[in-house]
């Protein structure tokens, strides 16, 4: 469950970074775009003959230098000059833009995408959050049910080599099928251990029992437990991290809906005893023959202080 819980984190971290924005993409097509016209390897900088760490003004300066060598009148009839010129701008107002050129210099030291080629792919298909995200949950959930068929096979060997043990050990090498049950100590492998006669044997010994067809295991209170192809576990779909966790909170919300349905019966129930229990109660003016036998009873009492209201304690002359 850890594994499961450390590849999600790890997943949602992977789509948060993989996740390009708008602005990301812009920068991309320029990127291809200025290394089909001016070169390959050419970088917004270097197009404008300016370092990487040049400032804001260094910049501008440079921009207005090279838009009057790129203008499209100093460039009469040349092919793609007003496309090099708009291009221009565009890089200068990127790099001039404190967001936009940070952007521009994170991919200017790591590199851009491999796969942007034209721009065809990425105009078709930019990964978002949510794209991703549901990606990663499906094939996060996929090897998760991969792993659980893997153990789900192992384990069915492991039963059925168990059970051969359990039937050699009782019937013999020849496997004949003997009558009743019949109980065995079966080496299922492990460490050394020492046996009752005190020597050192290798392997885990178990005791079993064989009847007929079934194997069972001898646990500690003599309870048989079965053992044969029900008591692995079969890979499931519900068990898969994404349903689980579904699962376990519409189970955990149909519970406290229940709760709460149940709750306001109860206080129905209440009040309707509470209507009953005052419709019951007499009114003030009448007397109910219980309480007029305890008025009788009180009337009929002697009282038992002496005069002052104390009884005093009796002091003998001598």
């Amino acid at each position: 469950m850890r594994i499961v819980l450390l590849l999600c984190v790890l997943a949602t971290l992977v789509a948060i970074v993989t996740a390009w924005t708008k602005e990301d993409h812009e920068i991309f097509d320029l990127v291809s775009a200025v290394e089909a016209s001016e070169g390959k390897g050419t970088t917004f900088y270097s197009w404008l003959g300016v370092r990487s760490t040049a400032s804001t003004g260094e910049i501008s300066k440079a921009y207005r230098k090279k838009s009057i060598t790129l203008h499209p009148d100093k460039n009469p009839g040349v092919k793609g000059a007003h496309e090099r010129f708009a291009r221009l701008g565009v890089v200068a107002t990127i790099l001039r833009d404190p967001e936009g050129r940070k952007r521009y210099d994170f991919f200017y030291k790591n590199g851009v995408p491999k796969w942007r080629g034209t721009g065809y792919y990425y105009s078709r298909f930019r990964p978002g959050l949510g794209t991703v995200l549901i990606f990663l949950v499906l094939l996060t959930s996929v090897l998760q049910y991969v792993v659980q068929s893997i153990n789900y096979k192992r384990d069915l060997a492991r039963i059925e080599t168990i059970v051969g043990l359990a039937r050699s050990a009782a019937w013999g090498s020849k496997l004949t099928p003997l009558e009743g049950q019949k109980k065995v100590k079966v080496n299922l492998g492990g460490g050394l251990r020492v046996d009752e006669d005190g020597n050192v044997v290798s392997g885990k010994m178990v005791d079993m029992a064989v009847e007929g067809p079934n194997v069972y295991i001898v646990d500690s209170d003599n309870i048989l437990l079965p053992v044969n192809a029900d008591s692995a576990t079969p890979p499931s779909i519900k068990r898969t991290w994404f349903v689980a966790l579904v699962l376990a909170l519409y189970v955990k919300v149909a519970r406290r809906t229940d709760h709460q349905s149940n709750g306001e019966d109860a206080l129905g129930d209440s009040e309707e005893a509470d209507d009953a229990s005052a419709s019951e109660t007499p009114r003030s003016g009448t007397t109910t023959p219980k309480e007029a036998g305890m008025s009788q009873v009180k009337a009929s009492r002697v009282p038992t202080t002496m005069a002052g209201g104390r009884r005093r304690k009796v002091v003998r002359k001598r």
